[in-house]
């Protein structure tokens, strides 16, 4: 028996519009069976090259045929719908009528790609429906008379690991059972329908039912689609009589799996969740990683016993065949061509690449159907006396008479099981005619399906309503047509049953009352009910008429347009020619008051976008689940910038908080509507909750007790913890210049709300934490460079407005410098009392300033996180009374009259943090102005000092060096100092040389222009000079001096009028003009 390993071929799709209006860039490359992908981070790094069976590059080079299907354009290498098939499905026909079974199943993230390549879209058909189609064609030429053919169909859905018939409408609670054949060691689901089929036409149609069935389910259970994995089975049997009239059966199973989107666990962030371990979402996905593993180290040799784990889910159960078993096998790994998917992508590529190492051992499936019959008939009657005789229980010995008795009840309903199976292969083996019967009923209900032939007809004729999904696969799906005056919506317990019956959250008995009268259609609310009904994206609360193309959201999730080809001039000119599920959800977010344009967004909140549209509908359908369930909880989308972020990693950003690029989160908040305790989730804890509480949903619509369920393993329950009140940013602008900073601050929450004040103070100071003197204040930030700097933060004492968190209250901080770890600082929580002194200080050491230090104190902040701590305090009696919904309402009602500006955005603390940043620069204003008063203070003292003396005492040297230590000091006494010995020592030569040698080579020190040197350097002695502008200059001088006049216009800053200056050098009132003699 030859081995054969599995085939595996990648497929690249075009960038979607998402992709486009991120501005993404191309990151696969392919060249003929070569695949690689480049580090969008690292662009020098080498790219990395996978090597696969096929590579498909279907990214462009198309162009779009009349028919609708994309063809490639000449010269170009683009892989159609048709080439994969011939590559790919052609090989899985040929193989099944070679009698191997044979499986292909397509793997990648959510929206790669991989129902376009399994079922594709329009015209341009994917691989399951052409293999299905070519299938009959093959089978309409046989002429063998001896031949005949069966084709049986089945569909099914796993999710949050419960297997789904998609050819059924009920299904049993928790999903049909997986059991295992002991005779030949492989598992089946139980109870799963399998449809004869006698033409492509008929398996088309048991498609859209499975889809349909799989929307309605995905819509009323509130499942992700992308989340799901569907299994399409075909079983297609030979049977050839013999010349004898012998019969011998050649029996092939094709399974066609689109398997669920390939996120990475760690992509959810669910991380932290101490429910984490409760989701079932991606077990299955990770169990078929660890049998892939498994099963090429099998291949490889590389390790020995190694026991693969089949077992670990019902996906890895159901394909136990199709890897590492009788079957032929292929994989196509759908991936993204965008470098903001690359971890996904990258993931995948290495996923497909482990898979290629799996070796398969495929037989031809042929048997005497005389032998297969007589063989099940003997093990029926083994089982039946076995299970008449109350079963034989090896080593029961020591086993109470409990546990014998369930083990019997457990070997009885095997024995059961085992029966109905052979029973099903008995069947499956009748007789020509037998088959013809079955066919010819399963062809009859068939029929009476909905035809998507009629409904097109009236499509183009009658208004309808159309319904929208999150999955463009499940879009279109489902069609209520409003051919009745009246048209009522609710559910199906609902006396009379309504025409149109949903099912779900917040889906009232009596929902929605629809008219069509003399082709004006309206809608209007149930009377007496409070059914949730909105109409492009507002609640409905009065009758409204209905126009073409408008968009109708019952209950959570129940979306629909309203199309009505009769009146298409009656829709709205900006609408665009499709309308689909993100086009909805944008309309609802931007009346919530979220911005959803992406015109000049930057990369992260274009992220944020992104997940605000997927998480706003989540939100809402958790919110009508806390209602339903009457959880007393109440969720809301928020976004927290990065300075309102408690914790935020800013490594990436070198430290610069205040970077353009700096990151937005996007979290949902829940709140107690009890206490008014909340509680922030992360986007991917939320997402793992939210599917524990479709979990619990689903075990109340299916009638358990859920009074039961412990607090600890209820998804709405979470132990207080302390919240972030908010922030207050402290600028440090004034440290670049050895200032300190001392102010109150507002604490801002994280929609800029106020919650109080902050008292805190910056101040530059030595290793010791000694205060810095005035002495060390520097005019230029530079001088601080390659220097060490300490500072010292002080946390004195804050006012906090809300009263429930007087339970205590503490603060903590860190500053990010580059290179260096960030260091938390934090105060000590101080209980009961909203006004806590912290008296908290804390120094802060830069061994040796870099620039990208002094850029952070320049433009940075120091942001204080403000935080409360929460405790579950009794509730008001009155509230205790009231229900989720009315809590809620509540709750909404106090949150409008508090706020009278609805916000566009959540962007927290952008008005504070300017506000901050400005009074910041005021203050560092206001203390250079203080040290340039207190510097001309000190210059007209001295000026004053020298005035007093007698003439005889004027020496001009020292009162040159007092006014020049004074007016040009930088703040650093040493610096201060060696400029004054320097211009000494140059004045002590000056003495000693004559007047013709001072000049060129001593450089002295630039003096004011009405200093002249006399024969007598040194000396200050009064002179007549003959020029009567120097003495006007060296009056003006003295007197700015005194009276912090402006020398450069010449103006005196006090008011007064120049005097007139005689022609001999005098002025008016005798004073005389001062030179060096």
């Amino acid at each position: 028996m030859p081995e054969e390993g599995v085939k595996v071929a990648v497929r690249v799709r075009p960038f979607n519009q998402r992709e486009k209006d991120r501005k993404a860039h191309l990151m696969i490359k392919m060249s003929g069976q070569m695949t690689s992908i480049s580090n969008p981070e690292n662009p020098n790094e080498e790219p990395k090259k996978f090597s696969f069976d096929y590579s498909y590059w279907s990214h462009d080079g198309m162009v779009e045929s009349a028919d609708g299907v994309f063809e490639a354009t000449p010269g170009s290498n683009y892989a159609s719908q048709r080439k994969v098939f011939e590559d790919l499905g052609q090989g899985v026909l040929d193989n099944a009528f070679e009698g191997y079974n044979c499986s292909l199943f397509a793997y990648g993230q959510t929206g790669s790609g991989k129902s376009y390549s399994m079922v594709g879209y329009g015209a341009n058909r994917g691989i399951v429906p052409i293999t299905c189609d070519e299938l009959f064609k093959t089978m309409a030429t046989n002429t063998d008379t001896n031949k005949r053919f069966e084709v049986t169909f089945s569909m099914l859905e796993i999710y949050n690991e419960q297997v789904r018939d998609l050819l059924s409408r009920e299904n049993p609670k928790g999903g049909l059972q997986v059991r295992q054949n002991p005779k030949l060691g492989l598992f089946y689901v139980e109870g799963l329908k399998k449809v004869p089929v006698g033409s492509y036409v008929e398996i088309e149609k048991r498609m859209d039912q499975g889809t349909a069935n799989r929307t309605v389910a995905s819509t009323n259970m509130n499942a992700t689609s992308s989340r799901a994995h569907t299994v399409v089975s075909i079983t297609f049997d030979q049977i050839i009589k013999s010349e004898t009239g012998s019969e011998t059966k050649k029996s092939s199973v094709m399974n066609l799996v689109d398997l669920a989107g390939s996120e990475r666990a760690d992509s959810t962030g669910a991380t932290g969740d101490r429910l984490k371990e409760g989701a079932n979402i991606n077990k299955s996905l990770s169990a078929l990683g660890n049998v892939i593993s498994a099963l090429a180290d099998l291949s490889t040799g590389s390790k020995k016993k190694i026991v693969v784990p089949y077992r670990d889910s019902v996906l890895t159960k159901l394909l136990q065949n199709a890897l590492g078993g009788n079957s032929k096998t292929i994989m196509i790994a759908a991936l993204s061509p965008a470098d903001i998917n690359y971890d996904e992508t990258l993931s995948t590529l290495r996923y497909a690449d482990r898979a290629k190492k799996i070796k398969n051992k495929a037989v031809i499936n042929e048997n005497p159907m005389d032998k297969l019959i007589r063989e099940l008939k003997e093990e029926n009657d083994r089982l039946k006396k076995a299970m008449e005789s109350g079963g034989m229980i090896e080593g029961s010995a020591g086993m109470s008479p409990e546990e014998i008795e369930r083990m019997k009840k457990e070997m009885e309903e095997e024995i059961r099981a085992q029966l109905m199976a052979n029973q099903a292969m008995l069947s499956e083996n009748d007789s020509k005619e037998d088959w013809d019967a079955k066919l010819r009923a399963a062809q009859s209900e068939t029929d009476e399906l909905k035809g998507g032939g009629s409904q097109s007809t009236r499509r183009s004729k009658e208004p309808y309503l159309i319904n929208l999904n999150e999955d463009p696969m499940l879009s279109g799906v489902i069609c209520h047509f409003l051919d009745t005056e009246k048209t009522t919506v609710g559910r199906k317990d609902a006396q009379p049953i309504p025409n149109v019956c949903l099912s779900g959250l917040s889906i009232q008995k009596l929902h929605a009352i629809i008219t069509n009268k003399n082709g004006k259609i309206e809608i209007s609310p149930a009377p007496g009910s409070a059914s949730k009904t909105k109409v492009n994206g507002l609640p409905l609360s009065d009758k409204k008429e209905l126009s073409h193309k408008d968009r109708i959201l019952f209950g959570s999730n129940h979306m629909y347009v309203m199309m009505i080809p009769k009146h298409t001039d009656t829709a709205d000119n900006t609408l665009p020619n499709v309308i689909d599920w993100d086009f909805a959800q944008k309309e609802i977010a931007e009346i919530k008051g979220f911005a959803t344009h992406s015109l000049g967004l930057t990369k992260d909140q274009l992220i944020a976008q992104e997940q605000v549209l997927e998480m706003l509908p989540m939100v809402s359908e958790v919110n009508a689940v806390s209602e339903e369930l009457d959880k007393r909880k109440s969720f809301e989308v928020v976004l927290i910038s990065a300075a309102a972020q408690e914790g935020v990693d800013v490594s990436s950003n070198n430290g610069t908080r205040y970077d353009e690029g700096s990151s937005v989160r996007v979290m949902v908040k829940m709140t107690n509507l009890l206490n008014g305790n909340t509680w922030l989730w992360q986007r991917g804890k939320f997402l793992n909750r939210r599917y524990l509480i479709q979990d619990l949903y689903q075990r109340f619509l299916d009638g358990d007790d859920l009074s039961k369920v412990s607090k600890e393993e209820d998804p709405f329950w979470e132990p207080p913890e302390e919240v972030l009140i908010g922030t207050a940013n402290a600028f440090l602008q004034s440290l670049s210049f050895a200032l300190d900073f001392d102010d109150q601050l507002i604490i801002t929450d994280y929609k800029g709300q106020e919650e109080g004040t902050l008292d805190v103070r910056v101040a530059p100071c030595d290793a010791k934490g000694k205060p810095a003197d005035d002495e060390s204040f520097v005019e230029d930030p530079s001088e601080l460079l390659n220097k060490p700097f300490y500072f010292k933060v002080f946390v004195k004492k804050a006012e906090i407005n809300k009263s429930r968190f007087s339970r205590g209250i503490r603060v903590q901080f860190s500053l990010p410098f580059p290179n260096k770890k960030t260091e938390l600082a934090q105060t000590q929580i101080i209980k009961n009392t909203l006004s806590p002194d912290f008296d908290f200080s804390k120094v802060i050491t830069i061994n040796k300033v870099h620039s990208d230090h002094l850029k952070f104190l320049e433009n940075g902040c120091l942001t204080f996180y403000v935080f409360g701590m929460q405790e579950d305090t009794r509730p008001e009696p009155n509230l205790s009374k009231l229900t989720t919904k009315e809590l809620r309402q509540r709750n909404n009602m106090k949150e409008n009259a508090d706020t009278t500006v609805r916000r566009k955005t959540l962007f927290g603390n952008d008005i504070a943090s300017d506000q901050s940043h400005l009074k910041a620069e005021v203050v560092l204003l206001q203390r250079k102005h203080d040290r340039l008063v207190q510097k001309e203070r000190r210059i007209q003292e001295i000026c004053k000092e020298w005035e007093k003396k007698q003439e005889g005492e004027r020496e001009f040297e020292p009162f040159y060096r007092a006014v020049s230590a004074a007016a040009f000091s930088t703040g650093t006494r040493l610096k201060t100092r060696v400029q004054m010995l320097n211009q000494m020592l140059r004045l002590q030569r000056a003495v000693k040389m004559d007047d013709s040698s001072v000049s060129p080579q001593l450089n002295p020190p630039v003096l004011p222009p009405i200093l002249r040197t006399s024969a007598a350097p040194g000396s200050i002695s009064r002179q007549k000079t003959m020029d009567p502008s120097i003495v006007l200059q060296g009056q003006k001088f003295v007197r700015s001096l005194k009276t912090g006049s402006d020398l450069t216009n010449n103006k005196p800053t006090g008011g007064g009028q120049q005097r007139p200056t005689s022609a001999g050098g005098n002025t008016s009132n005798g004073s005389k003009a001062c030179v060096i003699q």
